[in-house]
């Protein structure tokens, strides 16, 4: 083993190790100060669970990422991936003033904004870029945190896409050498397959808005860093799109149904899955594999040439407008297997 493979190994062991032994010690806090969600019409559990465990995911990377700093894992761009984890624990902190004692939709909103105009500041002025650009950085950090938060409704889907994009990203900074992006997104992928069996196991607890928070931040402040290194836009955007989609598509629909938009709902995508018939986790594996799908098609379009492209290009579509009807798709297949 080369001497950087082992300081690899010793970062993300250090990662998945916290990340699936802090909760022992954070569950009972979190009881005691009465972090719990309260099942309501529009849930999609039966009954409270402890929420907020997304502060263990947040320490474990913390931990991972001093590792690889005092380690010297990572020689360069250290002011980058620092501005992305600040980025990414603004928003966890944000989120767990959420989880703890509620905030106004306007005051949050507020926040988002300000951690966006924040992180991307500070990414402009330290990676030499445009500060024009700072706006569309803001509300590309701002309005993932809010994604990921609005998909963080079933068991198992927000861990299963932290480790997936998570580990997308990885390699996208090990395809353009870029150390920094390889640490992150493994960082991202780690800590939140260290969370995933005790999202789906027996006890299971949540993320809460922390942790939603924390996946949105870490993922929108990474994507960010790395299209201003140059890194593929198809890496980049391909691994988030079913996530994108189902937002945007969901959103639409209700304005034009002229509901509140910003109110709480059972009608994305991933809830009408469960609505017809898939468990959590089924629906969670539903999602991932179209992630997945979506993502590799990205991965190899972003280099081939047209007569390769092409083709993955449709796929990509056939892909989301099956995610789209899968529903549907299902609900209508789970009658013809029950029909005697």
């Amino acid at each position: 083993m080369t001497a950087q493979l082992a300081l690899y190994v010793l970062t993300l062991g250090v990662t998945l190790l916290s990340s699936l032994l802090l909760p022992y010690v954070l569950k009972p806090v979190l009881l005691r100060l009465g972090v719990i969600d309260i099942p309501n019409e529009r849930s999609s559990h039966q009954k409270q669970v402890i929420r907020g465990v997304g502060l263990t995911v947040a320490a474990a990377i913390l931990l991972g990422l001093l590792s690889a700093l005092f380690t010297g894992l990572v020689e360069v761009d250290r002011s980058v991936l620092l501005i992305v984890a600040v980025t990414g624990f603004s928003a966890a902190l944000l989120g767990w003033v959420e989880d703890f004692r509620g905030l106004s939709i306007k005051r949050r909103a507020a926040f988002q904004l300000l951690i966006g105009v924040a992180g991307a500041s500070a990414l402009a002025w330290t990676m030499e870029q445009n500060f024009l650009w700072v706006g569309v950085g803001a509300l590309a950090i701002a309005g993932y945190i809010n994604v990921a938060n609005f998909m963080d409704g079933i068991n198992g889907i927000s861990g299963l896409h932290g480790v997936t994009v998570g580990v997308f990203y990885a390699v996208a900074g090990y395809l353009d050498d870029q150390t920094w992006l390889i640490i992150m997104g493994a960082l991202i992928a780690v800590a939140f397959a260290g969370f995933l069996p005790w999202n789906v196991g027996r006890g299971f607890v949540f993320l809460g808005d922390v942790g939603s928070y924390l996946l949105g931040g870490m993922i929108a402040a990474t994507a960010a860093a790395a299209f201003l290194s140059g890194i593929y836009v198809e890496y980049l955007f391909f691994p988030v799109l079913i996530y994108l989609v189902d937002t945007f598509s969901t959103l639409v629909r209700r304005i034009r149904a002229g509901e509140t938009w910003y109110t709480s709902h059972r009608q994305h995508v991933y809830q009408r899955l469960t609505d017809s018939g898939l468990n959590h986790i089924g629906a969670a594996l539903l999602v991932t594999g179209c992630t997945i799908l979506v993502g590799v098609c990205g991965f190899v379009a972003a280099t081939a040439e047209p007569p390769v492209s092409i083709p993955l290009f449709v796929v990509l579509a056939l892909t989301l407008v099956f995610y789209l009807k899968s529903p549907a798709i299902v609900s209508r297949f789970r009658k013809k297997t029950l029909t005697p």
